[in-house]
């Protein structure tokens, strides 16, 4: 089942189905003008950020992209997909760190499968799948070696 808005230009009958190979959500993503994850056969619309959530992701991709200047790593920020082949999950994530070569999916441009750092601001209707759920996930992709979750909703005071 496809939850959220309707894809454009998406077959009907491929609608009304409620399990879809990774092939139909990539060729429905392409298709689309929202994001959706693929989680083993479902498709689910992401929520949309909120201005703080996008001030903090782009805050982190700009402190990151200054500090792996000029070093074997690559920064990306929030466009760009994640493959967990063990999970069968297809999802976007706010920022992510790639060291050497970028490895993307098979026949794809738009989804890399070798991130080493993994970040995600936390928004209230993500937490607990941010948390726990894709955390799981990440842990199974041999690359990933940080995890980094930002709750925008909780500030610590500096000392």
């Amino acid at each position: 089942m496809i939850y959220g808005k309707k894809y454009m230009q998406a077959p009907e009958k491929l609608l009304e189905k409620t399990n879809y190979t990774s092939e139909e959500y990539l060729e429905l993503e392409v298709a689309s003008d929202e994001r959706h994850h693929y989680i083993d056969g479902k498709i689910i619309l992401m929520p949309g950020g909120t201005p703080n959530h996008n001030k903090i992701t782009g805050n982190l991709f700009s402190e990151l992209y200054s500090a792996l200047k000029r070093k074997p790593y690559e920064v990306f920020v929030t466009d760009l997909r994640v493959w967990i082949p063990e999970k069968r999950i297809y999802t976007y994530l706010d920022v992510m760190v790639v060291a050497g070569e970028v490895e993307l999916a098979q026949g794809r441009n738009d989804t890399i499968t070798n991130p080493m750092l993994v970040a995600e601001v936390l928004s209230k209707s993500t937490r607990s799948f941010d948390k726990d759920e894709k955390f799981a996930a990440y842990r199974t992709i041999l690359t990933v070696k940080e995890y980094l979750l930002i709750d925008q909703y909780y500030q610590t005071s500096e000392n």
